[in-house]
């Protein structure tokens, strides 16, 4: 597994042509979020065309699925139909590790995150990153205790706005 590399990542997709929204910590930390992460999780949006874009973009960051087991990752059959078969892929990849999350948590996937997402410049590309109260409204969904944490920062935040 190489070392979170967000820019390879970023650049990948976006060469790709990936439609994506950056959720979670990384797109938190777009927005002054304090807590660093060492993956970037991201929804794409469902449509053949795109899961087609960003299976060309994950064979080129040579994705592999994550396990605590094997964490250098096991390989799978990296296209657009294995990609549509699940709602969440844990990656590994040579620019470390990236989740996607077709159906964040409380939220109704790409389309849902897509209206109120954030447009960022990072690394000279183009990122879209679901808004504050998108990554709330998910955190506060899916209720893990990292995430227990991050709803009272993110309250005060958008408290703050």
């Amino acid at each position: 597994m190489g070392a979170f590399d967000p820019e390879r990542i970023l650049r990948t997709l976006s060469k790709r042509g990936v439609r994506y929204v950056l959720v979670g910590a990384t797109a938190a930390r777009l927005q002054g979020f304090p807590r660093l992460t060492a993956d970037a999780d991201i929804s794409p949006a469902t449509d053949p065309d795109n899961l087609q874009r960003l299976a060309a973009a994950l064979r080129e960051l040579r994705a592999r699925v994550f396990t605590e087991a094997v964490p250098e990752g096991l390989p799978f059959s990296c296209d657009a139909e294995a990609l549509s078969r699940s709602n969440l892929w844990n990656l590994v990849t040579d620019a470390g590790r990236l989740d996607l999350i077709f159906k964040p948590s409380g939220t109704h996937g790409y389309d849902d995150l897509a209206r109120s997402a954030l447009t960022y410049e990072v690394f000279g590309v183009e990122v879209r990153a679901a808004s504050l109260k998108d990554i709330l409204r998910s955190k506060l969904a899916s209720n893990r205790p990292q995430d227990q944490q991050d709803v009272i920062i993110l309250k005060e935040m958008l408290r703050r706005q």
